[in-house]
């Protein structure tokens, strides 16, 4: 077997923390911490195997590289690779699965509870002397609600959404998984989406993000949020129309919402979510629901187990 040349385009996406295994396969590996995107057909020229997360890969970078034989993605998400091309090429394209099970429904969750007990603010008042000028042993300037007794609404019923809506269950909480928007009839384990958007305490979203979901909640839908719940949204950015999450907080229709992405990450200091993300009803973390160490090391594991197997020839975890 000749040796192989393995490009990662954007190593630093993976923690210091993990070991990244080479794979078993005669090969030089070549890391760049980060790509720009006008830099990708030059680094990838001569690549047999690439590696990436969030860099994009379109026609034309996938011509740049003549070689190329698989595209391993150390991540679930391939929306930014232009699969059409990868066929035409014959590339072979692979992503990691089932990695996060724990990490982003436990993320949900965090982001969930400190929302709904106003962790944050109460935490920067005592910081801020509030609890001496109080002057007793509480204060009640935030508000605080259970989750037993909630009603939980799953966007999404994949491996994701069914682990959040199990935790859901053990706090006590109604649980309804949404059905796709606009669709009738999915049967009875589902109820539909203008009805969870109704009369949901909660709505967290574990769907990915194409045509039909892109601005998914928007105005129409915050209009009919009766419970003024809370949005979690730990699955994708461009699910939200985040200008319309902007009015529908000022107006006071949601409770609150935590997000862990946004359409364009890192958000810049004009973005609608840098706007927003000081105010006491609102958690903003950088992307980092699916990085407990346990998952970033799967994931890891996972892309030398894709280029060990697509070198022997039963290629895993093939999008296209």
């Amino acid at each position: 077997m000749s040796n192989l040349s393995i490009v990662v385009l954007d190593g630093g996406t993976l923690s210091d923390e993990i070991e990244f295994r080479p794979p078993d396969v005669p090969h030089t590996m070549t890391v760049y911490e980060r790509t720009a995107p006008e830099e990708v057909a030059a680094r990838i020229q001569d690549a047999d195997i690439v590696v990436l997360n969030k860099v994009a890969m379109g026609p034309d970078e996938i011509a740049a590289a003549p070689k190329l034989k698989l595209i391993a993605i150390a991540a679930t998400g391939h929306d930014k690779i232009d699969q059409a091309a990868c066929r035409a090429h014959g590339v072979t394209v692979s992503n990691v699965r089932e990695y996060a099970v724990n990490t982003v429904p436990e993320h949900t969750f965090a982001l969930l509870l400190a929302l709904r007990r106003s962790i944050v603010p109460y935490r920067a008042s005592v910081i801020a002397g509030r609890w001496e000028e109080a002057g007793q042993f509480c204060y009640f300037d935030y508000p605080i609600a259970d989750l037993s007794g909630a009603t939980l609404g799953v966007i999404g019923d994949g491996s994701l959404g069914k682990r959040v809506a199990k935790l859901g269950e053990a706090f006590g909480m109604r649980v309804l998984f949404s059905a796709y928007k606009g669709v009738d009839g999915m049967g009875p384990l589902y109820t539909p989406f203008d009805e969870v958007m109704r009369v949901a305490d909660v709505i967290t979203l574990h769907c990915p993000l194409m045509p039909a979901t892109r601005n998914l909640i928007s105005d129409r839908e915050f209009a009919l949020m009766e419970r003024k719940p809370l949005i979690i949204n730990t699955a994708r950015g461009g699910l939200v129309d985040e200008e319309a999450l902007e009015r529908a907080l000022e107006a006071g229709a949601i409770a609150g919402a935590g997000f862990d992405v946004v359409t364009t990450e890192p958000p810049g200091e004009n973005h609608v979510m840098r706007r927003i993300a000081a105010r006491d009803d609102v958690i903003i973390t950088p992307h980092v629901a699916w990085a407990s160490r346990e998952a970033v090391q799967a994931v890891a594991d996972q892309v030398t187990d894709m280029i060990e197997s697509y070198v022997r020839g039963t290629p895993i975890n093939v999008v296209c």
